[in-house]
């Protein structure tokens, strides 16, 4: 995961979310959102957009 920018995890992160897939993977996005600072900023955004 450490070669995508930050631009396709968030994307990826979204995309996991909104088709419900498998919790275990939902959450290694998670840990690699925190290691970037990132996590916060997209949780913010998405509970602003729904």
């Amino acid at each position: 995961m450490r070669q995508l920018s930050d631009e396709l995890l968030i994307e990826a992160y979204e995309k996991a979310i909104g088709l419900d897939l498998n919790k275990d993977f939902i959450y290694l996005i998670e840990e690699e959102m925190k290691r970037r600072s990132l996590l916060e900023q997209i949780k913010h955004q998405i509970s602003i957009s729904r």
